[in-house]
């Protein structure tokens, strides 16, 4: 599987190895970043459900999950709750506080801990973790400042994509596809 992969995905295996904590933005991120709203005005999200398999082997691997996002919404919540999500903290404006909160319960530390975010709200948390990731659609400032970019854009794939960059650093990756073949 190596063979194919971007001088760039190699260069981060070594950041990777280390994590213990994936933390995720989701309006562009989790989510294409398209907000739906219905003529009631209750909001929808459309999530990816390759994205939703790699968060659940990577739990399932021993690395936590948690969400910190500015916005606030249900279908979040139901996500979160199916997903089994460790941490999440929704209408966060100020997300170094819900960073350092989930530092300081979790134990870990920085260098542990992997973020993706997409935009400048992001900026305050990609600078401190141990492994800073962009989507493919973050903004230019954002994608300029992490240590890796996803090919796949945020809601498209992007998430799983670094599931999987995190698997195959700690070694596991071949590991678990060899246990859904033989299923």
């Amino acid at each position: 599987m190596q063979n194919n992969r971007s001088q760039a995905w190699m260069a981060t295996l070594a950041k990777a190895q280390h994590i213990k904590l994936l933390l995720l933005d989701v309006d562009g991120v989790l989510t294409d970043g398209n907000l739906i709203y219905s003529h009631e005005g209750k909001e929808s999200k459309s999530f990816n459900t390759q994205d939703g398999f790699g968060l659940r082997i990577l739990q399932d691997s021993g690395i936590q999950v948690g969400i910190i996002t500015a916005r606030s919404s249900t279908a979040l919540e139901r996500r979160c709750k199916d997903l089994e999500i460790s941490y999440l903290y929704q209408g966060s404006s100020n997300k170094l506080d819900a960073y350092k909160k989930i530092v300081k319960d979790s134990d870990l530390k920085p260098f542990e801990i992997a973020y993706m975010g997409d935009d400048w709200l992001d900026m305050v948390l990609l600078k401190r973790v141990g492994l800073a990731v962009s989507p493919a659609n973050g903004v230019l400032e954002v994608r300029e400042m992490v240590h890796y970019t996803t090919k796949q854009s945020g809601g498209h794939g992007a998430v799983r994509e670094l599931c999987d960059l995190i698997l195959e650093a700690k070694g596991k990756h071949k590991e678990l596809y060899q246990h859904y073949m033989n299923k």
